[in-house]
């Protein structure tokens, strides 16, 4: 079946939009030692184009930006940011997409929960207030580009894409080639423009992300719990502690180990263990993250 011009104009649309925030994905995760993965990096790790995660369920999710950390062009690291990426051009599609993302990305986000993967939206077009707020709601970062700023930022290069459900297919087929057409200039020119009519969105967005991957270990509380609380400051102390622990029949019948950690940003994770070593690999995961 051939692809309708309307839909070839809106994925024109979003490749401009990856082009506008996959450069500042790269730079963040320069700074911060982490690997960005999208479709158009060529990665020997994964077969294909697509960026394909898989559930916990073996559904098969095809996603925009993935953030690992450890991962490399030959080696799959650790997922710790899930984002997408959509244009909408009607309200009436917008609760459409927002469940669609959450569709794809929660799952993947209860698979790696110990990662605790920051999940983000970048959405631009016409989008409803509860369709924002229903991905917020779930935990979602939304970085959200108003229809009107895209229409300025073409018609700045005398571009219109002010089209509704009338717009004949060869307008759309007509704009589209000359979007395709158009100069390294022209196009850095419209990014540019977007970037600043979104600034404020832009900045909120990456310090969100920045505060959940920037984050680092303040505090580890290791409770055997037939007895006291044991906390440290880092992840080797408690390490340490654990090589000394013994368990021992005065202290009564041992259960299992709580153990929680704390972030700089906030985040705290708890988990439940039965063993000295499921406890040392769980920390050593989360010395890693």
């Amino acid at each position: 079946m051939a692809e309708s011009p309307a839909h070839k104009f809106g994925q024109v649309i979003g490749e401009l939009l990856e082009s506008v925030v996959g450069p500042q994905l790269e730079a963040f995760c320069g700074s911060q030692g982490l690997y960005l993965d999208h479709q158009k990096r060529h990665r020997p790790a994964r077969p294909g184009r697509k960026v394909t995660w898989q559930d916990q369920y073996g559904n098969i999710h095809d996603l925009d930006f993935v953030i690992e950390r450890g991962g490399t062009d030959t080696a799959i690291g650790c997922p710790v940011a899930f984002i997408e990426v959509a244009w909408r051009r009607y309200t009436k599609h917008s609760r459409n997409k927002a469940q669609e993302i959450q569709g794809a990305i929660l799952p993947l986000a209860e698979k790696h929960k110990w990662n605790n993967p920051f999940l983000g939206a970048v959405l631009a077009g016409v989008f409803t207030e509860g369709s924002l707020g229903q991905l917020r709601s779930m935990g979602f970062q939304v970085l959200y580009l108003p229809y009107e700023t895209l229409v300025a930022a073409f018609a700045a290069e005398s571009i219109d894409v002010r089209f509704d459900e009338s717009t004949p297919d060869e307008t759309f087929a007509l704009t589209t080639e000359r979007i395709e057409s158009a100069t390294p200039g022209v196009m850095n020119r419209m990014k540019e423009y977007l970037i600043q009519a979104n600034k404020r969105e832009i900045d909120a967005f990456f310090d969100a992300l920045n505060r959940r991957l920037g984050r680092h270990v303040v505090r580890v509380v290791v409770i055997p719990l037939y007895g006291r609380i044991n906390e440290f400051a880092t992840i080797e102390d408690a390490i340490r502690f654990l090589d000394q622990h013994r368990i021992y029949e005065g202290s009564g019948d041992f259960r299992k180990f709580e153990v929680q950690v704390e972030f700089s940003n906030g985040d705290k994770v708890q988990a439940f263990f039965d063993s000295k070593q499921r406890v040392r690999e769980f920390l050593d995961f989360v010395s890693k993250q």
